[in-house]
């Protein structure tokens, strides 16, 4: 072999090798996280602060178990917000990241204002960073990207708004709001992509949505009826339901998760079941056979309240073919738990602990979790957490 043919066939070979240790786009193997640093707990409850401090983590889970940061952004986050403000194209390439409030100081005490922001993080670039800043509903709070990764839809809660916005060759684009009359707190698209529904947590009811393209019209005489105060969604893979999850009269009263029939001409409820107090975060496995929420009991409360606890608790639960929901398993969280997001293979959990400001991973078998290792420490706050679009 002559001189040049060898250089060629090395450097092949150590091409080869570089594309089969990294993945084409980093990001599919990523988890958003969302730190919020203006609202810190006491023993009288929240403290709102001033801004400057909240930061969004990219996570690397390609070894499930062993989560790593690899990159912090210096961007607006929001607990004041369903935990699902964030979340990741699926090719990996876009992060998208919706800054629900800011604060504003009133003499000697900060307030909350609703913000109109979307952030656009390139997950490729090294390290990931802020691409865009897009302009949106007031309060943008859950966030749904299509499996199709070509529009993103937004519930706004202060604008009573759905933002829909188009994804292209890496840009967002807003393409207006669709009016709902009402708060919107979060929002999942099916697998088809030709529906949408939002939870309108204020007046316990779910509205649908329907896609076509880009075009998102909404028809008031949907609107499903839900639990008390239905502030998460998500969808099984096939389409077949979505799930609601309400978090109550507060106080630890009237929580549960509903079950929606999500196929043929009027979707409507067909069962409800709880699985404790205040299931806030939730997720369906990617594999569809799991639902998961991470539920805060009472450990958000005042000292000296009767239903305060010291941490939460974790619900794992089977999906049934009838769509049914039976718990498999419990596992024992810290205090106020808020995003929760399943690995790629369905096979581990991560739960974020907002007062603990750490992480916990957990490993399932046969529908029950065990704790991984211990909680990760993290650099603030974790107030959201989602991963790719599936």
């Amino acid at each position: 072999m002559n001189t040049r043919a060898a250089l060629m066939l090395s450097g092949g070979l150590i091409f080869y090798r570089l594309m089969a240790a990294t993945p084409a786009f980093a990001g599919v193997h990523d988890l958003l996280i969302g730190l919020d640093q203006k609202v810190t707990y006491g023993a009288n409850g929240p403290v709102t602060g001033p801004s400057g401090k909240d930061a969004v983590l990219v996570m690397d889970v390609s070894d499930p178990a062993k989560p790593r940061i690899r990159a912090s952004l210096p961007l607006m986050n929001s607990l004041l917000g369903p935990p699902t403000n964030l979340q990741i194209t699926p090719d990996g390439k876009l992060g998208l990241v919706a800054s629900s409030v800011v604060t504003q100081q009133e003499g000697s005490v900060w307030k909350t204002a609703p913000d109109d922001k979307l952030f656009v993080i390139d997950l490729n670039a090294t390290p990931p960073k802020l691409a865009d800043t897009v302009t949106v509903g007031k309060q943008p709070s859950g966030l749904a990207i299509s499996r199709q990764g070509d529009l993103a839809l937004i519930a706004n809660r202060a604008g009573k708004s759905v933002s829909v916005l188009s994804i292209e060759n890496g840009v967002v684009k807003s393409l207006g709001d669709v009016p709902l009359e009402q708060e919107a707190a979060a929002v999942v698209i099916t697998p088809d992509g030709k529906r949408a529904f939002v939870c309108l947590n204020l007046v316990n009811k779910i509205a649908v949505l329907s896609i076509d393209g880009q075009k998102v019209t909404y028809d008031k005489t949907m609107d499903i009826p839900s639990a008390i105060f239905p502030y998460n969604i998500d969808v099984t893979p096939d389409g077949k339901y979505v799930i609601a999850s309400n978090i109550g009269a507060m106080k630890n009263n009237g929580d549960a998760e509903v079950v929606i029939e999500a196929t043929g001409a009027h979707p409507h409820v067909i069962g409800i079941m709880s699985p404790g107090n205040s299931p806030e975060g939730f997720a369906i496995a990617p594999d569809g056979k799991t639902a998961a929420t991470a539920m805060a009991m009472g450990s958000g409360a005042k000292q000296g309240d009767w239903f305060k606890t010291k941490g939460g608790e974790l619900a794992v639960m089977a999906i049934e073919p009838n769509g049914g929901l039976t718990v498999s398993g419990f596992a024992s969280l810290g205090a106020l738990p808020e995003g929760i997001a399943y690995s790629a293979d369905s096979q581990y959990l991560y739960v974020g602990n907002y007062i603990d400001e750490d992480l916990q991973v957990f490993r399932l078998a046969r529908g029950k979790p065990t704790q991984v290792g211990p909680a990760i420490k993290l650099p603030g706050q974790p107030a959201s957490m989602r991963g790719p679009a599936r």
